[in-house]
């Protein structure tokens, strides 16, 4: 039994159909890539999967039990966490006091026995985001909010994590740091979604991928595999099947 799983989803807005009969799973210790040429419908799954859109059709499991009517704080209490194509940060705040309000959170609700402040700072070590821990998000490089918004989701220690592009605006240096601590979360059991357009962080770091198109899934296999594909590589990857287009 898959940990999470997005089953057989359409989405309509009104004559538009954003997704038809879209499925993916999740598995513990895995990192499943999900990529497509913009408008695809990769967010619009994204946002079924954690409650903020619902779908005309199908389901949505978690360990196997139906959350398709579960709100999305409901979902992030039983371990869904993720992050957003547009930062979500709390501007105004530091960086420390962003994963604070997490880590609190959490700690009310699931892990009474936890010390936030000492959650936070392991987790700002781990990010290489101490220098920054007392700078406003607002006043921050977009790369480095990139990695704080990642780090926010992480202090909710959730079961399955959905980055939504963690890469845009990354310098090559922290998409591979990225790379890196993304393979050591797997390592560790936690379940990753990946949507994202540098293929040069999803095709090593990604267990398997799969590929929208015009909001229908057009493959799924290994990274090796999507690479062969030809209709992956008229759709999305290119003649050289190695950069988005």
């Amino acid at each position: 039994m898959a940990l999470f799983e997005v089953c057989d989803v359409t989405v309509r807005y009104g004559g538009v159909t954003a997704l038809r009969g879209a499925s993916l799973t999740a598995e513990p210790h895995g990192i499943h890539g999900l990529i497509g040429p913009n408008g695809a419908g990769k967010s619009t799954l994204f946002n079924v999967a954690t409650g903020l859109v619902a779908p005309s059709k199908g389901r949505v499991l978690l360990e196997g039990q139906d959350v398709t009517r579960l709100s999305p704080h409901g979902r992030a209490r039983r371990g869904l966490a993720r992050t957003f194509q547009q930062l979500e940060l709390f501007g105004v705040l530091t960086v420390h006091d962003n994963l604070l309000i997490a880590a609190e959170l959490h700690t009310r609700r699931r892990d009474q026995g936890r010390d936030p402040r000492g959650a936070v700072a392991a987790m700002l070590e781990r990010m290489n985001l101490s220098p920054f821990s007392q700078a406003r998000a607002d006043h921050l490089p977009t790369g480095i909010a990139r990695l704080v918004e990642v780090a926010r989701a992480l202090m909710t220690q959730p079961k399955v994590l959905l980055l939504d592009e963690p890469a845009a605006g990354l310098i090559e240096a922290e998409t591979e740091a990225l790379g890196r601590l993304l393979r050591e979360l797997a390592a560790e059991g936690l379940s990753i979604i990946l949507v994202e357009h540098d293929m040069e962080l999803v095709m090593p770091v990604c267990s398997t991928v799969t590929v929208l198109d015009q909001g229908q899934i057009l493959a799924t296999g290994t990274p090796a595999e999507i690479l062969r594909n030809q209709a992956v590589v008229e759709a999305y990857l290119g003649a050289s099947a190695g950069t988005a287009q």
